[in-house]
């Protein structure tokens, strides 16, 4: 049985667990095998970046390796990557979510529940002391990867940190975070942070590339300029390079640029677009406007009480935007009632 997928699950492309790739980041690759090899690699990795970079990806390589070669008397190949063959048991395994020693935590239904929840649900975050109390399979590791950790309520994230503080004898956390900086202190503090930086335009495109095969509706002739508006992601690529993507992401900044008065004809014409459109466009509609608040907060011109007022103008649009996703709600509504609070804040 196929496991049920999850929130992070791009419509249309393969999950990160599926891939046996992963661009732009061989340095950090060959560090983590390094450590592995040397018996440094701690007992949890806080691996943080922005969306779309290859931080699950990554995060999947590394606990394929872990479990494949993490056994006593195993032997590893002499490669200086992650890299596992497709048809290895292990990688099966992973991608099936059935290895007995690998767990992962993700805003996922439950058995026999088709809702996808807001949160990492409690009862999957209650299987990690158990799970990190049984004795490993072959005298192996134990692996958990947590995507997200943002998707944590206060109890799921107090629950982690409770095996975090005593995690057991080979035993791994890899734990994803879009904002680490926002992650729980005592969570840092118990971690590991692996900083990823977005991609250069020539790794986004050699993903594109690769994925060509695998992605439903990839317009192939907008790759090379998808890869340069995506700021790095090969997520956001892939969504600029299907459907009207494009068209929603310049529409979005057309309005930004608006602000604090944009024109209620254009805010119609990008709510209706969106309204009938999958969560590819709202997801590019809220990564323009989340890049936009990062813009006007970091400038450094913008007075305290502004910066405040776009701090909750930045949670809103992150809640908003997951409940309108979770809930299909009126998208038009979204759009209006978020540029009012934009406007707002830019006449602070």
């Amino acid at each position: 049985m196929s496991a049920p997928e999850a929130a992070d699950l791009l419509p249309g492309a393969p999950h990160p667990r599926f891939q046996d790739r992963l661009f732009g980041h061989a340095a950090l690759e060959a560090d983590l095998l390094g450590d592995f090899r040397a018996g440094r690699l701690p007992h949890a990795l806080l691996i943080g970046g922005p969306q779309g970079i290859g931080k699950a990806t990554l995060a999947y390589r590394l606990a394929r390796t872990v479990l494949a070669y993490g056994a006593p008397g195993a032997e590893m190949p002499a490669h200086h990557d992650l890299a596992l063959p497709k048809t290895h048991p292990v990688f099966r395994q992973v991608a099936s979510l059935s290895h007995p020693d690998f767990l992962v935590l993700r805003r996922a239904p439950e058995a026999g529940e088709e809702k996808i929840p807001t949160v990492i649900p409690a009862e999957m975050v209650r299987r990690v002391k158990p799970f990190f109390g049984s004795t490993a399979a072959g005298g192996g590791w134990r692996v958990c990867i947590v995507d997200t950790v943002d998707d944590l309520n206060a109890f799921g994230a107090n629950a982690l940190l409770k095996t975090l503080e005593e995690p057991p004898p080979r035993s791994l956390f890899l734990i994803i975070s879009h904002a680490p900086g926002r992650v729980l202190a005592t969570i840092r503090s118990r971690t590991r942070l692996l900083r990823m930086r977005a991609l250069a335009p020539a790794d986004v495109l050699a993903a594109l590339d690769h994925l060509k095969g695998e992605v439903e509706d990839l317009d192939e002739a907008m790759l090379p300029a998808a890869a340069e508006a995506s700021g790095g992601s090969v997520r956001r690529a892939i969504v600029l390079a299907r459907g009207e993507g494009m068209e929603v992401r310049s529409a979005t900044l057309a309005l930004l640029d608006q602000l604090p008065d944009p024109r209620p004809e254009a805010l119609h014409a990008l709510g209706a677009r969106l309204q009938g459109d999958r969560a590819d466009g709202l997801d590019l509609f809220v990564e323009a406007v989340s890049d936009h608040i990062a813009r006007q907060a970091t400038q450094g011109a913008a007075p305290r009480h502004r910066l405040v007022r776009l701090t909750e103008v930045w949670e809103k649009v992150r809640r908003s935007a997951v409940e309108a996703d979770v809930f299909n709600l009126d998208r038009k509504a979204l759009v209006f009632r978020i540029f009012a609070d934009l406007a707002d804040a830019a006449r602070a």
